[in-house]
């Protein structure tokens, strides 16, 4: 089976059910954070890229036909028509590594109504998550205070491809490197590890261990010194290091108890044995929150290995986000469920220097100094350029970063920055929502629906605040 099947069963069924009732205008869909999770002051929007591929790659073969057919205990000829059927649509989006916020469209998907449904589960599983662990990994380099973070995460990752993604994310948004081998090699990002305690326990004593991992590495060695005793440790590992004359490049790793006060003790007697160009590594269920009260305590830790924490988005794992039909046909279209209300449209977001986005409708004009935020990156099925490189969203995310205030990069309890509305975005909001309550009391009175619903008015060409 291909990645056409990794799908929800209700976007099948749907998409039998418009081929049936020939409804195949075009139709977009946005795909949006209704609310950032508890403490979180902006999200980096990430899984862009794996999101194209797949839609430059969907189409349904007979083997997804006979799936399909399988999961709805239906004869294959009931399925035929989807048959062939290809992401044929354009696709407009936030680049990867650019802050977002709630309530704006991460990417807007326009295709023939079939195809735009068939592709949510995909698109919503791609860029949840990805966003979810970038965002988490974000902090972590904000909260390190430009001390270098290195991914750890692989082995606790939800499967190795989410490992691989952790890896990647990581990188986007400064992370200085990974133990993910396969990541680095693929990616082209260095690969960063060390020993572990495994590796002590196998030799006589730590004095041994240490001295046949550096024969085995002639260059810069990293040793674990929590394995037994941590301070002693250290003392060997400044013997050995002392003894072979090695000393800018390496590092003692710490991985367990109370870090900032072993990191002291630690630097202490590196820099007794005359080798202060020795490096602390902290290592061992660290994120943000630990890293932030390290450095604000001033340990003497140099470089921070966070893992599972990060790599699983523990506090937050997931967003409250959606993919929701704007438009079919040329008609906004919205949702009124409580709590769940959207807004009609094809929009824009346009970002201002130190005020508030503006949620905008796709073809106004921009405010003053405000530049557009979503870009056309496919049409007709087909990309519009070359993949993005995580190098590239690295360079967005420290723009964007530097540009965010304050409060919204505190790492505890932060204040997002709210985007708002455009006036044009607010009166279509409003006909729309007045037009469906209208179409549904003459429902209620049971009157003959009409021959079609009344069109919206278009999108005016006027400033958005």
């Amino acid at each position: 089976m291909s990645d056409v099947t990794t799908t929800d069963l209700y976007e099948v069924t749907m998409a039998m059910s418009y081929l049936q009732e020939d409804m195949r205008a075009p139709a977009t869909f946005g795909l949006f954070v209704r609310d950032l999770p508890p403490n979180r002051g902006f999200l980096v929007a990430a899984g862009l890229e794996p999101a194209l591929d797949f839609l430059a790659g969907y189409r349904v073969e007979q083997e997804d036909i006979e799936a399909f057919a399988a999961a709805l205990h239906r004869p294959e000829r009931d399925l035929e028509p989807l048959l062939g059927l290809a992401f044929e649509g354009e696709v407009r989006a936030v680049p990867e590594g650019r802050a977002v916020f709630a309530g704006e469209p991460l990417l807007e998907v326009t295709a023939p109504l079939p195809q735009a449904q068939l592709v949510e589960t995909y698109l919503l599983n791609q860029v949840c998550h990805q966003t979810t662990v970038a965002s988490k990994a974000a902090r972590s380099v904000l909260a390190a205070g430009g001390r270098p973070v290195v991914d750890f995460s692989l082995r606790r990752t939800h499967g190795p491809w989410a490992g691989h993604q952790a890896a990647r994310l990581g990188a986007l948004v400064g992370f200085a490197g990974t133990s993910d081998v396969a990541a680095a090699t693929a990616l082209d990002i260095p690969a960063s590890g060390t020993m572990a305690h495994s590796y002590i326990e196998a030799f006589s004593g730590e004095e041994e261990a240490f001295h046949a991992f550096a024969r085995a590495h002639p260059g810069p060695v990293t040793f674990l010194v929590d394995t037994y005793d941590t301070e002693e440790g250290v003392r060997t590992a400044a013997r050995v290091l002392t003894g072979l004359r090695r000393g800018p490049g390496c590092a003692v790793r710490l991985d367990s108890g109370d870090l900032g006060a072993l990191a002291r003790r630690a630097r202490t007697v590196l820099d007794g044995a005359g080798l202060a160009d020795v490096r602390i590594v902290a290592s061992g269920g660290l994120d943000e929150y630990s890293v932030d009260r390290l450095v604000r305590a001033g340990a003497p830790i140099d470089v921070y290995a966070v893992g599972t924490r990060v790599g699983v988005a523990a506090d937050a794992p997931y967003l409250d986000a959606a993919y929701k039909l704007v438009e079919y046909d040329g008609r906004p279209v919205m949702k009124l469920s409580a709590a769940k209300v959207t807004t009609p449209g094809r929009k824009q977001v346009f970002r201002r220097a130190g005020r508030p986005d503006v949620i905008a409708l796709d073809g106004e004009d921009p405010p003053d100094s405000a530049r557009p935020l979503l870009r056309t990156v496919m049409q007709g099925g087909r990309r519009t350029g070359p993949p993005d490189r995580w190098q590239d969203a690295r360079e967005r995310f420290r723009e964007d970063i530097a540009a965010l205030p304050a409060p919204a990069r505190r790492i505890h309890d932060p204040d997002p920055v709210a985007p708002i509305r455009s006036r044009a975005l607010e009166k279509l909001t409003a006909t729309v929502r007045a037009d469906i309550k209208a179409r549904l009391r003459r429902e209620r009175r049971g009157a003959p629906p009409g021959t079609a619903a009344s069109r919206a008015p278009a999108p005016t060409r006027t400033p958005s605040i």
